[in-house]
């Protein structure tokens, strides 16, 4: 049977945009307007390394231990510098600033294929839409630079929130703003545990972006994994 649906909430990084290119080739290029060079994938292993610290013991971009976004990012780009060899403090600063910038522009943003057309018919059928993203504050500029905002009648993060999927009370805000059942709700993302799961464990309905071939999740049936954005129209035709 057809799904009777009347919201979809959509995650965005890597669902509907993703990175232009690696991190470190973003860093590197960053750094070589200051005339430094350092490798990119050198700088992209650092920014794991710094991205997993500051994760830990700042959850959330420190949203519930007083930091904003911004300095969370702008310690995280320092500590990546850093674990690279680069210690000058007035450059880090100058970079971190501009980086932090840049990362909310459409210039290191691209939309993945399929996904402005399948926004598209989902608001032609009268679908409506919001978004659900374990992002910062700057989500609504990038989907405004990136042409996908309008589609959307909210868009929630979880600094705005002060809850990270797959915390159920991001969800359950998303169902209180849209003002529909959960079972009249299908979200779209691609992680397993953070999107499908989450999801269907407040009573929504779910699906897996998972291109053919990547590591599929058991629990998922078939029926639920989008192999592309586009496979989600057959689904829920209204």
């Amino acid at each position: 049977a057809m799904l009777r649906l009347r919201l979809l909430t959509w995650d965005v990084k890597d669902t509907l945009l993703r990175l232009r290119q690696p991190v470190g080739e973003s860093y590197a290029a960053e750094a070589r307007a200051h005339g430094v060079q350092v490798q990119p994938e050198a700088l992209s292993q650092s920014f794991q390394e710094a991205y997993g610290a500051q994760s830990r013991r700042f959850p959330n971009y420190g949203r519930g231990q007083g930091l904003s976004s911004k300095q969370w990012w702008v310690s995280i780009v320092k500590l990546t510098f850093r674990l690279s060899g680069v210690y000058e403090d007035g450059v880090l600063t100058l970079m971190a600033e501009k980086l932090y910038r840049d990362f909310c522009s459409a210039r290191n943003w691209e939309v993945l294929p399929g996904a402005s057309e399948t926004l598209s018919w989902c608001c032609q059928r009268g679908f409506r839409m919001g978004v659900i993203s374990n992002f910062d504050n700057r989500l609504e500029n990038i989907l405004s630079h990136c042409n996908l905002r309008h589609h959307f009648e909210f868009v929630l993060t979880s600094e705005d929130v002060g809850f990270a999927k797959p915390d159920r009370r991001i969800f359950e805000k998303a169902l209180c703003l849209g003002g529909v059942p959960p079972e009249q709700v299908a979200h779209v993302g691609d992680s397993y545990t953070q999107d499908y799961r989450a999801a269907r464990a407040v009573g929504m309905h779910s699906f897996l972006l998972q291109a053919a071939g990547e590591g599929e999740e058991p629990e998922v049936p078939p029926e639920h994994v989008l192999p592309t954005l586009t496979h989600l129209l057959a689904l829920i035709e209204k």
